[in-house]
């Protein structure tokens, strides 16, 4: 019979591992979610990304906890892909991936901008800015 303590150690132990196991795979948006699946007019942002990029996570450091709390992370949700994967059904890029990170906005699952590299955050939201006002230009004049 475990005491209290072996307990609560054996407890944290089978969290911290289904915690380990959900952090090695990689994020997936539910297909409810997808840009494919999207209605009309909707904005996603695509992080480009792959294992060993310093520049990734420093973003991750620095951005990633707030965007889906600022207004550009509620019109544009968040969605990864490693620069290894194949483009998802229904979304199209304009040109190839080359650089991680590289953020592609899209519209309708087709690409309107992007920025390749991080910058730093200060000009990382300016740029993302920019980049959505001119989406949503192009959304309104057809």
């Amino acid at each position: 019979m475990l005491r209290s303590g072996q307990l609560i150690i054996t407890a944290l132990i089978a969290a911290l591992t289904v915690v380990l196991i959900l952090l090695s795979k990689p994020l997936q948006a539910d297909s409810a979610e997808t840009p494919d699946a999207a209605a009309a007019g909707a904005m996603a942002l695509i992080m480009v990304e792959e294992a060993g990029c310093i520049w990734c996570a420093r973003w991750d450091e620095e951005i990633a906890p707030i965007y889906p709390k600022t207004p550009e992370g509620q019109a544009a949700p968040l969605r990864r892909m490693d620069i290894k994967d194949t483009a998802p059904k229904g979304i199209s890029f304009a040109n190839k991936l080359h650089f991680t990170p590289t953020f592609v906005l899209l519209l309708d699952g087709r690409e309107v901008g992007r920025i390749e590299g991080y910058p730093g955050e200060d000009f990382f939201w300016g740029l993302l800015s920019k980049m959505m006002e001119r989406a949503q230009a192009q959304e309104l004049s057809g």
